[in-house]
């Protein structure tokens, strides 16, 4: 089994763009490990947690396509504290052996990206070499979320649930700036990349 380096944490609001760092920093080198990928996968058809979820919860959160319907799964699943951890009972397994199995596959001497939004908010923490932070301002990641077809109603809905930015400042090792150009932002990156390599051996050795 290879044993990677460190993780570096990558985090920001919805609409900040950090799907497209992530993207830069897979361009360098990087091994991107993504948590809400990586939690979609797990109840694709065919998986066992998905088998797990219906037999708890019944087949009406299965689409004609055999395909989870989420917010139907919702309904059921957040009625109350029990069957919430129910539902976590099944799937949080699952996902660890995911991350766990794609951690193990990272390349010896490599950098991992763990991507998650909800990193503050989580209460299922890793440790990490560093935490990078992307920014861009609330009325621009409106803009962003706006060309996705989400309403500005909602749009304004996630971000308010979601941590601050000065939450996510505190827990930052770097902050990337993203209210600019591509070139701008992957400047940034490029800059922070050579610490990123050093805080994840740091961590190692």
């Amino acid at each position: 089994m290879s044993t990677p380096m460190a993780m570096i944490g990558l985090t920001g609001g919805i609409g900040s763009g950090k799907s497209t760092v992530a993207a830069v920093l897979r361009s360098l080198g990087a091994v991107v490990i993504d948590a809400d990928l990586i939690a979609r996968s797990v109840v694709e058809p065919g998986m066992p947690a998905l088998a797990s979820l219906v037999e708890e919860f019944g087949p009406s959160i299965l689409d004609a396509d055999g395909a989870l319907i989420r917010p139907r799964l919702a309904e059921l699943a957040f009625v109350s504290d029990e069957r919430r951890k129910v539902l976590e009972g099944i799937t949080h397994p699952a996902i660890a052996h995911e991350f766990l199995r794609q951690l193990e596959a990272a390349p010896e001497g490599g950098v991992v990206i763990h991507d998650v939004p909800l990193l503050v908010e989580s209460t299922r923490g890793y440790s990490y070499g560093g935490v990078i932070v992307v920014e861009a301002p609330v009325s621009l990641r409106l803009e962003r979320l706006e060309a996705r077809g989400v309403s500005r109603e909602d749009a304004q809905r996630r971000i308010d649930l979601q941590a601050s930015d000065e939450d996510r400042r505190a827990v930052a090792t770097w902050v990337l700036d993203n209210a600019g150009e591509m070139a701008a932002l992957r400047t940034q990156i490029e800059a922070i990349w050579p610490a990123i390599q050093q805080a994840t051996l740091d961590t190692t050795t």
